[in-house]
């Protein structure tokens, strides 16, 4: 790679940790909105409309989308730590983990944990189970993301141990 390959390479990974930005922002706060500022605003105000058993199970089905977002938001860190000129190898073994955990955890979750805990507030009579097979997918590629961050990781390690004989 020569000067100016390089140099694109590190002004297209600051445009995309700009845009991981704006979509954590985005969403985050359009989720907010609906889940935390609107019911608030609708409670305070006396508005009889809002349940809290319903404001509740709906808070609870969002709650993998925090997961979500952190994975979008740790891809984001990796990409302006790489246009930052930083090493790419312990970036990418640091970025592969937080993303995989994220969203092992955001599909164990959605798969899991949703109906359980919307039965455990009243609100479901679904199965043990939810078998969605989008948050399946997720958690099956962040298991494998996070696996393959520990490869790298431990790939460096021995990098650095033959440059270290050299």
């Amino acid at each position: 790679m020569n000067a100016s390959d390089i140099m694109r390479f590190r002004a297209l990974c600051g445009q995309f940790r700009w845009l991981a930005v704006f979509m954590v922002c985005s969403v985050g706060a359009i989720l907010a909105l609906m889940h935390v500022v609107a019911p608030t605003v609708l409670t305070l105000r006396g508005d009889a409309r809002i349940d809290p058993a319903i404001w509740l199970q709906q808070a609870v089905w969002a709650t993998p989308t925090l997961f979500y977002l952190f994975a979008v938001w740790s891809i984001g860190s990796a990409m302006g730590q790489l246009s930052k000129g930083r090493m790419i190898q312990p970036t990418l073994a640091r970025a592969l983990r937080h993303v995989g955990l994220a969203l092992g955890l955001g599909g164990l979750l959605s798969v899991f944990g949703i109906t359980n805990i919307s039965r455990l507030f009243g609100g479901g009579q679904a199965s043990l189970a939810y078998f969605d097979v989008a948050g399946m997918t997720l958690g099956m590629i962040g298991g494998a993301l996070f696996l393959l961050g520990r490869v790298v990781e431990q790939a460096d390690i021995i990098q650095a141990e033959l440059d270290e004989m050299i």
